[in-house]
């Protein structure tokens, strides 16, 4: 296989090397001038790449098109037509026109817009990005879209990604003139780990709140969890890695580069990683990778779960965004560099975006805010709800040496005068890292390690390229008007590091004294939802999109009750699917249990023999049965308080509806502790977590 590889590498995608092949120079050109630079797309150049890309999807067993685009569900939408067009006689000709390419019109009635269209109000346009190439999927050739609507509002995840792409491009080619740097382009790059769960299929079938939402309700601790750290790197079961080999290689054809794969902490827990591309592209290839996921896993025999806390009690999944802004001549902005100048460069960035951070910790954390997710952030397995940055040592170092104006010691024990000009060489792998911060700097990135598993990550990356751009913005205006450029660049790092220091923290991220010493420090500790995305239209967010032009002030406050609705649908749909699993499987199970327990006490006593074990027993589970009938009615009368406006139902959700959750999972897993094995109505954690 290792031979096949390199053939079959992106063999489903009409990548640059099938461009450059098919098409007529002149149009190759003008499609990298269009991809360079922003230049529209006449309807004659679009006909020829719509020829020639049929013609290749074709030859790949295409019979269908569609246009491929992320609506605000927070997954990806298609709509199939064929290549056939009819032809005299009752024949047919498989054919691909350049408007069909550029434009589609599907229905944008039924997809989340927030209050930006009625529901009459049906027509949406999805728009070709070239940016990102097409793909052959399913026997259909997919185009990568942004999608909006007939008036113009953006309805998807794409469009403000690749406006912020621009923002960050155009702010931080401006900051690099000021270095002398003729750069056309700075692009944004990511590179996003997933980990996710394999179950058996069979248990998946059993168990209703894992097929209606992608987590277990119920679920008593086994023997044996995660506790003795054996999973974590361990060797793979064969059935795992036949399912892993698999999914490389349908990643693989579709141009994914899938890099990195092994067990996590938890049983059943795994993770893959990509090496890192253009945050366009890798948008895009996470959003797929999920699906081939599901889909390779299903051929197995088993089921991929992308939920952020499938089982409670062990660790959860997330989604880990290392992020970074490069030249196009490679230059990564973020590599510490060897000489005095590109420090100072680096520094400048760097400075930039710990300011970002600062200013925007609620946008950061309103990006990775969801039902699922708040079970995750802070519970000693994922980086708590508060957002800093973490440096490093030596970095931490020269920071503080600046701000205090101090003399600085180097790795080499060095004394060196603080200047900007005179900074020593900052090593890439100098200091150790910290799993515990929510936003670390790795050596020439930054790892941002909030996000869940099934996250979309376009949301995420349009906060960090636009407060990124955002700064760049004003520190350009600052120094292209100073006198001395060195001294105006020296003190101004200085002012800002000493501003935004408080948002820099190298200690245990999960500790109580860090949470205590992050609200004397002012950082905020957004714990739910809804306190999350209450924060999207403050004024400074609203005012920051608009200076980039990402979001309009509408389309901010669409997002907003977007998210806020799906968070309570999906409180609603949890909290409803445990009350009918209480009612009609767990209740009728310890029912069943407790009259065959009656029944043995019985016989005994005809017996003259003593009862009293079976009458013990049979107690304590009357009185749990009966104490959880009482949690049911309570959680249902709780989700009348869901109705109304939706941020007072998702706060509703948050204080209400999950403690009552909470209460009444705590006695049915009581229950299933006390209940024989073989009375008990659905798959336990032992079974799902440690099949064979």
């Amino acid at each position: 296989m290792d031979k096949q590889i390199p053939a079959i590498f992106g063999e489903m995608v009409f990548n640059d090397a099938e461009m450059k092949a098919r098409l007529p120079h002149d149009t190759y050109e003008a499609l990298h001038r269009t991809i360079e630079l922003g230049r529209p797309i006449d309807i004659g150049m679009a006909n020829v790449i719509a020829d020639a890309m049929k013609d290749w999807a074709v030859e790949k067993g295409a019979t269908h098109f569609t246009h491929w685009f992320h609506p605000m569900t927070g997954y990806t939408a298609e709509k199939h037509d064929s290549f056939i067009t009819p032809q005299p006689g009752g024949a047919v000709m498989m054919e691909f026109s350049g408007k069909e390419l550029v434009k589609g019109e599907p229905d944008a009635s039924s997809f989340p817009s927030g209050g930006l269209r009625a529901t009459f109000e049906a027509r949406g346009y999805t728009a070709w990005d070239p940016t990102s190439y097409a793909f052959v999927k399913d026997n259909t050739l997919c185009i990568p879209t942004a999608f909006c609507s007939f008036r113009g509002e953006v309805l998807d995840k794409k469009t403000p990604l690749l406006r912020s792409t621009d923002a960050v491009s155009r702010e931080a080619v401006r900051v690099l003139r000021l270095f002398g740097r003729q750069v056309k382009r700075v692009s944004s790059t990511v590179g996003a780990e997933q980990e996710y769960f394999l179950i058996d299929k069979k248990h998946y079938a059993k168990r209703e709140d894992l097929i209606l939402t992608g987590r277990t309700l119920f679920g008593a601790p086994a023997p044996k969890g995660q506790e003795m750290e054996d999973h974590y790197f361990g060797s793979i079961r064969p059935r795992v890695k036949a399912f892993m080999e698999e999914l490389d290689i349908e990643l693989w054809r579709l141009g994914i580069y899938a890099k990195t794969e092994h067990n996590e902490a938890a049983p059943c827990q795994h993770e893959m990683a990509p090496v890192f591309t253009t945050v366009n592209i890798a948008t895009d290839q996470n959003q797929l990778t999920m699906e081939v996921m599901k889909r390779v896993a299903d051929r197995h025999g088993l089921v991929c779960l992308l939920h952020e806390k499938p089982f409670e009690g062990i660790n959860g999944s997330g989604k880990h965004n290392n992020w970074s802004i490069s030249t196009d001549d490679g230059e990564n902005l973020f590599e510490p560099g060897d000489t005095p100048s590109s420090n100072a460069q680096f520094l400048l960035f760097l400075t930039a975006i710990i300011k970002g951070v600062d200013e925007y910790q609620d946008l950061l954390r309103l990006s990775v805010a969801s039902a699922g997710n708040d079970r995750r952030l802070g519970a000693d397995e994922a980086p708590p709800a508060i957002v800093s940055v973490y440096v490093g040592d030596e970095l931490e170092r020269v920071i503080g040496a600046i701000v205090e104006g101090s003399a600085y010691e180097d790795s080499a024990r060095t004394f060196m005068n603080i200047g900007v000009t005179a900074l020593p060489r900052i090593p890439k792998d100098n200091t150790d890292r910290n799993r515990t911060s929510p936003f670390a700097f790795t050596g020439n990135k930054f790892e941002f390690r909030m996000l869940g598993s099934d996250f979309n990550i376009g949301c995420t990356n349009v906060i960090l390229n636009t407060i990124m751009a955002d700064e760049l913005a004003q520190f350009a205006e600052e120094l292209e008007q100073a006198a001395d450029f060195e001294k105006a660049l020296a003190e101004l790092i200085t002012r800002e590091l000493r501003a935004h220091e408080r948002i820099l923290f190298s200690g245990n991220g999960y500790s109580r004294e860090w949470q205590e010493e992050a609200e004397r420090r002012g950082l905020l500790n957004l714990r739910t939802t809804p306190e999350a995305l209450e924060r999207y239209t403050a004024q400074k967010n609203l005012d920051l999109f608009a200076r980039h032009g990402i979001y309009t002030a509408q389309e901010v406050a669409s997002r907003r009750e977007i998210l806020l609705d799906e968070y309570v649908k999906t409180v609603r749909i949890e909290a409803r699917t445990m009350l009918d699993m209480i009612r009609r499987q767990i209740v009728p199970a310890v029912m069943k249990f407790e009259g065959d327990l009656a029944e043995t006490a019985v016989r005994k006593e005809n017996l003259f023999l003593s009862s009293d074990a079976e009458r013990g027993i049979l107690k304590a589970l009357t009185l749990l049965t009966e104490r959880l009938i009482g949690e049911t009615d309570d959680l249902e009368k709780t989700l009348d308080s869901t109705c109304g406006e939706t941020l007072a139902a998702a706060y509703a959700c948050a204080k209400t509806v999950l403690p009552a959750m909470e209460k009444a999972r705590a006695t049915a897993d009581d229950l299933e502790k006390r209940t024989g094995r073989t009375y008990w109505p659905f798959p336990t954690y032992e079974d799902i977590l440690f099949y064979v």
